[in-house]
């Protein structure tokens, strides 16, 4: 590969076209540009491309197709391959990567071991973090401020902030990115107390010190009036400062807090609208969350995987199938990033919408999955009911030694919890145990108690929450009143409803559970009292609410409710549908 001319570098109008590129398309043509001109040859434009590829495509199978190109490829371009493997999914081939470059004579530099640790951190590796600390200290790097920071970071990503503090102390020549490193370090183990006294020692801050102790509070503490407090306090804000402060308000469910920061940012980023998309999905405002990644698109802000995935868990919470179907049609045809998040969540979205096939033909097409995958399509099979189907699935992970785990287990007990599969669930749930060593949660006990309490067996469902050997909770016993209905249970019903209220979980849906069930087998004296009851504690019944997608736009019918715009014509059918079926009878 020839090296590169200063003319080339400087004029050439190709290589400036990179700074503009944005998407796969884009950077697919200047390749193509690049091969033609026979550009491609030269190692400062074949390092560009590699460059763009990692940092605004981030799309790992071109970048190592454009690298096994390269015959002579230089550190930088060894680097950016080790970037790019580090913000993958799977940072431990930064390690492979690594350890072939070394076999290769490429040593590496100072730019080298910092992508090397961060691999480290992501993926939990203390011990190759030593290994490779000890490398960087032998060929002279150990005091290298690049090398000691991501030192830092990475014994934090691996838990061990005692080490951190060892290299940070013991490091002369520290700049603000080593205050923050080790700061962020305490954060993420939530040692707020170490973070609030590092903070206070900081010769200077900057505004990333200020965001970093805002998310510690909010985001992982849920302190949001420190949080404030820190926020109130910041001598400048920016973008990165506002979206931490909407960040902790959406992550403790005071969503109209963080709306109302958001809507008065001059500045918007994409992280700011993933953020408050992300916010009204976890918090049950779908309808929200679609109508501002609608905005957001109508804005010209290209969204990224959080906003994405936030869009299709809200087509999956409405049931929205029409919409779901479009997004996944602008991600493909907008060259957005299909990775196994994104994917994940396709398959999950086309499940809860009934659209088997196309869930199944996501999944089939997958080029990896993990355990996230496999169980949200077991699930998916259960709920549908296709338990059968479900099952083979399973089974197929264990023809295939997938690695089980817990999340695999509670999938499979769903699904056959849905299909009605008892004994199949309870072997699995024994298999847990006996054949992969795996302790079950209280969410596999609720599983088994729901997968028997559907099936009749109210008397082996308590059994099992008696000989559990944790405490169940409120969850549990609302399962199995749910049965008691299914099942008109009323002596059962009335032990659950004295258990919930010991527990001070007997709210309003209890009582109305419970009411039910009495006028189920005609006691109307158990339903006066509850009713009585509900009154005299003055609870308020959950306000019922329906959803439907109509002409891609989704509607919310709320009862009693009487200010829709279309109320009149409503009524008016609802009285034609009622006299037709007085009619009919």
């Amino acid at each position: 590969m020839s090296q590169s001319s200063p003319k080339l570098q400087l004029k050439n109008p190709l290589l400036f076209l990179f700074q503009k590129s944005q998407t796969l398309l884009q950077v697919l043509q200047i390749h193509a540009q690049l091969i033609t001109t026979n550009l491609i040859c030269d190692a400062f434009a074949a390092s560009r491309l590699l460059d763009t590829i990692v940092s605004k495509i981030h799309n790992v199978n071109y970048a190592e197709l454009v690298f096994a190109q390269i015959h002579q490829p230089n550190y930088f371009i060894c680097n950016t391959i080790v970037k790019c493997y580090t913000k993958s999914s799977t940072p431990e081939r930064a390690l492979r990567f690594y350890a072939e470059m070394r076999r290769k004579g490429l040593l590496g530099d100072n730019y080298t071991y910092p992508f090397v640790l961060k691999a480290c951190g992501a993926m939990c590796g203390l011990l190759e973090g030593k290994l490779v600390q000890a490398e960087a200290t032998k060929r002279g790097f150990g005091s290298d401020v690049f090398v000691v920071n991501g030192l830092i970071s990475m014994y934090c990503r691996c838990g061990e902030p005692g080490y951190a503090r060892v290299a940070f102390d013991g490091f002369s020549e520290k700049d603000l990115v080593s205050w923050n490193s080790m700061l962020a370090g305490y954060v993420g183990c939530e040692e707020m107390e170490k973070a609030q006294n590092l903070f206070d020692e900081m010769p200077e801050r900057d505004v990333v010190s200020w965001s970093i102790m805002i998310d510690g509070y909010g985001k992982k503490m849920g302190d949001v009036k420190r949080a404030r407090a820190f926020f109130d306090g910041m001598p400048t804000k920016d973008v990165v400062s506002r979206n931490s402060m909407i960040d902790g308000y959406a992550k403790v469910g005071e969503v109209e807090a963080a709306r109302e920061i958001f809507d008065k940012m001059l500045q918007k980023n994409v992280i700011s609208w993933s953020i408050m998309i992300d916010g009204y999905v976890r918090h049950g405002d779908s309808k929200e969350a679609l109508n501002l990644f609608r905005q957001m698109l109508c804005q010209g802000i290209k969204p990224d995987r959080v906003s994405v995935v936030g869009a299709v868990s809200a087509c999956s919470q409405l049931g929205a199938l029409d919409q779901g179907r479009w997004i996944h049609l602008y991600m493909k045809r907008n060259s957005l990033l299909l990775d196994i998040v994104v994917q994940t969540a396709l398959v999950d979205m086309y499940m809860k919408c009934g659209s088997l096939d196309e869930a199944c033909r996501i999944f089939n097409s997958m080029p990896e999955r993990n355990v996230v995958t496999w169980s949200v399509m077991i699930v998916g099979l259960g709920m549908n009911g296709y338990g059968k189907e479900a099952l083979e699935c399973f089974a197929r992970m264990e023809k295939e030694r997938i690695q089980m785990d817990d999340l695999i287990f509670l999938g499979i007990l769903m699904a056959c919890s849905h299909a009605n599969l008892v004994t199949e669930g309870l072997r699995i749930f024994n298999q847990m145990r006996d054949a992969y060593r795996l302790e079950p949660k209280l969410e596999h006990y609720g599983c088994l108690v729901d997968l028997l309490g559907r099936a009749g067996q109210l008397d082996e469902a308590q059994n099992i929450i008696q000989s559990m050997p944790m405490k169940p909770n409120a969850a549990l016993w609302g399962s199995l009143l749910l049965a008691c209905r299914i099942h008109r249970n009323v002596y059962l019903a009335e032990i659950l409803v004295k258990r919930l209220a010991e527990l001070k979980a007997d709210d309003s849906g209890v009582y109305v559970l419970m009411s039910n069930i009495y006028a189920d087998v005609g006691m109307w004296e158990g339903v006066i009292k509850i009713r009585k009851l509900v009154k005299e504690r003055k609870m308020k019944k959950e306000t019922g609410r329906s959803v439907i997608e109509v002409d891609c736009n989704v509607e919310e019918f709320i009862s009693g409710e009487r200010s829709h715009i279309i109320r009149e014509e409503i009524e008016l059918v609802i009285w034609s549908l009622a006299k037709m079926s007085i009619l009919a009878a």
